[in-house]
């Protein structure tokens, strides 16, 4: 009988299978490869040779197809890519923000499955969790619950607060890397601080360097239902100032979440594809901060009931948003809008600078039957599973929700809109582009749309939101009265200068502006509104000079200071993958008024093809002005 073979060494040709499998960035020294594609090892063996017809090997791997995108312009884009766009700002002003993913950096491939070791799950029982690795959809939830911190040694702090003395602003942050470094540097402590765009774009690092399709979504006017009945409540005093809510339902200027391409075997037939996943911490999904995965498809159609999360991910594109006058300790319905929530949603387009707008993909055109059969469709549901419990759920989907303790609201309480009452329409007007720094100048319009004269009194409010919608404190105010024959109508000219807001401003530079109208002798109200976001110069960088890889490389930056005053504490970052082996930080010290400067740094590129530049400049008055430059490295001689 013929002696059995011995293996003495195994070539897993790392170099030429990782070109192959498009891991090469990640390492050429050992084997990283994808699923579903052939690689070649050599076997050799140290007592005789292998004898065709009379040896036999037998090689298990074990792998699946359930992440797989059939389109390679869809794969270069969503696994390969390493940087993008994440879009932030207002729906009237989308800015794109320069990131850097980095997933093929050195070391994060390490970073990312020591991420999974810290999980609850592995330390529970780690045999079951390294099992369910092959599953997308398992291993999507462990990624979304560690990436915030609040259940665990997870990679980022949330931070709301606007005080981040013992941390890094949110908004300064430029890429993934500098993140998930520190955090495994530092024996995996939460990194301080993110909000909902880092989570989603450390999010999308690990599920890339992982294998699976990730992209980053934005959604503007984004809805955080808290008490889970599709309505979001918003409260306003008798000037029109928005209040903290009493609820804390919110609509969030703008939310960042992350969709990942993934079967969905768990699921009826027709809701794989792309699905929904929130790392930000919200609100528990079976005990855990995470959210999702939800899938596209079962949001569009009201489909609430289907796993994981999908009641709260369709809150945020489609609930409706009741707004309320809250005096004398009682609350008065002002009115329902149902085409508030969801606009916008934002991705960056395959293999393109340019943004790609899906909102259809997440609901049908408001306004039309569908959109309301459809959210009719996901009420029912909630109803249906809030019978089977203690909570009942109203059946009018125009009647908001049943009145709190100490609440003067009713269910009854009318819903027609104060301006149908009224037979008034107000609305703001921008005079020109708000910009940071400079006066705000705008107009109140109240048109008289019915043939009796109308005596109006309007009260006028702005104050500072943070993008999540939370209020700050009111800064300006003012008092109109307003006569308007039949048909008439007047303009009321308003200003806010620089010097009443500066002080007020978040880091967001957002500031909303509100009317509150009564007509003489009437108990109608009608309330408008209008979200302004405060422009800024963004930062020029030229790159002198074709790029190479290992040849020096030199980059001008060029910035400036917006503001009619000195600006204190001033510092430059930059990072790009395969471009600068870390963050570099300049430090600037005082700009002057309106002073415009310039740097020069040299690098040495060390990886080929299309890379960015990400650049971002802080001071002691704004945190996140940002820039970018997309640089072709040739591989040279």
């Amino acid at each position: 009988m013929a002696q059995g073979l011995e293996v003495a060494l195994t070539d897993l040709q790392s170099s030429q299978n990782n070109v192959q499998h498009h891991t090469e960035e990640i390492s050429v020294d050992r084997l990283v490869v994808r699923r579903g594609q052939a690689f070649s090892i050599t076997l050799y063996f140290k007592n005789r040779g292998f004898q065709p017809g009379m040896d036999s090997i037998m090689f298990v791997a074990e792998t699946a197809d359930a992440v797989y995108l059939e389109s390679e312009p869809q794969r270069q884009e969503y696994v390969v890519n390493d940087y993008g766009f994440i879009y932030q700002g207002s729906k009237s002003w989308i800015r794109p923000c320069p990131w850097n993913y980095g997933q093929f950096e050195e070391n994060i491939i390490d970073i990312c499955l020591e991420l999974l070791e810290k999980s609850l799950n592995f330390q529970v029982d780690p045999s079951t969790d390294c099992a369910l690795r092959g599953s997308p959809v398992y291993i999507s939830r462990v990624v979304c619950a560690m990436i915030n911190s609040n259940d665990d040694s997870g990679v980022l702090n949330g931070n709301w607060s606007e005080n981040y003395v013992d941390g890094i602003n949110p908004a300064e942050w430029t890429g993934s890397v500098a993140i998930l470094k520190q955090w495994h540097a530092t024996g995996c402590q939460p990194v301080r601080y993110g909000q909902c765009w880092v989570f989603a774009a450390v999010m999308c690092t690990v599920m890339r360097c992982l294998g699976i399709p990730t992209r980053v979504i934005t959604n503007f006017d984004s809805g955080h239902d808290t008490d889970g009945n599709l309505i979001i409540d918003e409260y306003y005093d008798n000037t029109g100032r928005i209040l903290e809510n009493m609820k804390k339902d919110t609509v969030w200027n703008f939310h960042v979440w992350n969709e990942c391409w993934m079967a969905r075997k768990d699921l009826p037939p027709g809701y794989g594809g792309w699905q929904v996943l929130d790392a930000t911490p919200q609100e528990t999904s079976n005990g855990l901060y995470c959210c999702g995965p939800a899938s596209v498809k079962a949001i569009k159609e009201g489909e609430i009931d289907l796993n994981y999360d999908t009641r709260f991910a369709f809150s945020m594109v489609n609930a409706d948003c009741m707004s309320w006058l809250v005096y004398g300790g009682k609350e008065q319905k002002l009115h329902q809008d149902t085409a508030t929530v969801g606009n916008f949603i934002s991705t960056k387009s395959i293999q393109s600078d340019e943004r790609d707008d899906i909102t259809e993909s997440y609901k049908y055109e408001e306004g039309s039957l569908q959109e309301r059969e459809v959210f009719l469709k996901a009420l029912e549901k909630l109803q249906a599973t809030r019978s089977q419990g203690p909570h009942q759920a109203n059946s009018n989907p125009f009647s908001s929700v049943p009145p709190r303790h100490n609440s003067a609201r009713s269910p009854d309480s009318p819903s027609l809109q104060p301006s149908d009452v009224l037979q008034v329409s107000l609305k703001f007007e921008l005079l020109d582009s708000p910009k940071m720094g400079q006066d705000i100048n705008f107009v109140l319009l109240a048109v008289n749309m019915s043939p009796q004269f109308k005596d109006l009194k309007l009260n006028l409010s702005a104050q500072s939101l943070l993008h999540d919608g939370s209020p700050l404190v009111p800064f300006w105010q003012d008092t109109a009265f307003i006569t308007l024959f039949p048909k008439e109508e007047k303009s009321y000219p308003c200003k806010i200068l620089y010097s009443q807001y500066s002080q007020y401003l978040s880091t967001d530079k957002l500031i909303r502006i509100s009317a509150l109208g009564e007509e003489k002798n009437s108990p109608e109200k009608i309330l408008v509104n209008k979200i302004i976001t405060l422009t800024f110069p963004g930062i020029m960088i030229n790159v002198l000079g074709a790029a190479f890889v290992n040849q020096p490389l030199t980059v001008q930056v060029v910035f400036s200071n917006p503001l009619s005053e000195p600006v204190e504490d001033c510092v430059l970052t930059l990072e790009g993958s395969g471009l600068f082996r870390k963050q570099q930080r300049v430090l600037i010290g005082v700009l002057k008024p309106h002073h415009k400067a310039s740097i020069t740094l040299k690098t040495v590129p060390f990886k080929s093809g299309q890379r960015q530049i990400q650049a971002n400049l802080r001071s002691n008055r704004f945190k996140d002005i940002k820039g970018y430059k997309n640089v072709y490295v040739d591989i040279g001689l």
